[in-house]
């Protein structure tokens, strides 16, 4: 399921997405930075030194990963998280195929 718009709150401070079948979802920033995937935060998490991301992180830009997915990138300095779309339905609590 694909997204049918994308767009950061004022501020940055969650993703709104709007999905093909109508349901719409506000994923805070927050919890985005906590759920990357990428190498350097798995590696973090498996060596147990990521910590809880700051209250106050947001999102500064986005970037379309060809049709699959979407980089953000975080007031931390973070910018290396390719969130598929499955995976934000996932965090959304949706189902991957509606």
């Amino acid at each position: 399921m694909r997204p049918r718009d994308l767009s950061l709150t004022e501020g940055g401070g969650a993703l709104e997405i709007l999905w093909e079948d109508g349901a719409s979802t506000a994923l805070p920033a927050r919890l985005l930075r906590a759920s990357c995937r990428s190498a350097s935060a798995s590696r973090e998490r498996i060596e147990g030194r990521q910590g809880e991301p700051p209250a106050d992180v947001t999102i500064t830009g986005l970037a379309s990963v060809g049709r699959y997915a979407v980089n953000l990138a975080f007031s931390d300095g973070h910018a290396r998280g390719i969130y598929p779309w499955a995976y934000l339905r996932e965090l959304a609590g949706l189902p991957a195929e509606a």
